[in-house]
């Protein structure tokens, strides 16, 4: 299967190089990476260009001109996979956050499923031990609240460490997706959901990023909150359960 993962970056030289070595090095011979860049100051474009060039043809770039958010990220990175040729098109974090040997039972899960979650929130999962409680109970509840006002099976529901078939993003109407922090996550199990497409989640243990800074702010947390309740309306003439 010919994957390729998507990988935004904002400020990210400090970890690009150890993470692209992490992933390439997995026993997944038709696995590549697509960096997407916004602009970073610190050079992190330039880095992805230079890993480029040391992993012949396994590392992809794509520059944009400036700090334009996660949500249209991931979308160009989507299409451009798509039109690549992947067979699956994987998303994380460029922190480390997400368990990069977790990659490997993700491609064997999706050969039954139409997408797999590195979920925090199912049995085995778990949140890193060095967060103070008010910091868990604070992603607990945006995960709970946006499962409950949607109604969705899924137990992870803002996470971003996913695969996905091709066909799946392909039978998605990707064009309408406007979410652009974190609630893109949620806008995007939304859509699949309702169309009928098959998760599975994988517990996965969430790290706090090795080196750099968070990019979570209260302009994105307040688009998450408002978003969730208009996705109903958003999507409402979409088919349910298509399979």
């Amino acid at each position: 299967m010919k994957i390729t993962i998507v990988v935004p970056t904002y400020n990210e030289a400090e970890n690009l190089p150890k993470l692209v070595a992490e992933v390439l090095a997995l026993p997944l011979p038709d696995l590549s990476m697509l960096i997407v860049d916004d602009n970073s100051p610190d050079g992190t474009g330039q880095m992805a260009e230079e890993l480029g060039q040391q992993y012949a043809g396994r590392i992809k770039v794509m520059h944009r001109e400036g700090k334009l958010g996660l949500g249209t990220a991931y979308m160009q990175g989507f299409q451009f996979a798509i039109e690549d040729g992947a067979e699956a098109i994987g998303q994380m974090d460029a922190d480390f956050s997400h368990p990069i040997d977790k990659i490997v039972v993700m491609a064997e899960t999706l050969q039954s499923c139409d997408a797999v979650i590195g979920s925090r929130y199912v049995p085995g999962g778990s949140l890193d031990e060095r967060w103070p409680l008010w910091r868990k109970a604070l992603s607990g509840w945006g995960n709970f609240y946006a499962r409950t006002i949607l109604s969705l099976p899924i137990r992870d529901v803002t996470g971003g460490f996913r695969l996905w078939r091709r066909e799946t993003l392909l039978g998605m109407p990707l064009e309408r997706v406007r979410s652009n922090g974190y609630v893109f996550q949620v806008e995007m199990n939304y859509i699949a959901q309702r169309l009928g497409y098959v998760f599975k989640e994988i517990p996965i243990y969430f790290q706090d990023r090795r080196f750099g800074e968070s990019k979570m702010s209260f302009k994105i947390q307040m688009e998450a909150a408002i978003r969730t309740w208009q996705l109903p309306g958003m999507y409402k003439d979409l088919p349910k359960l298509k399979k």
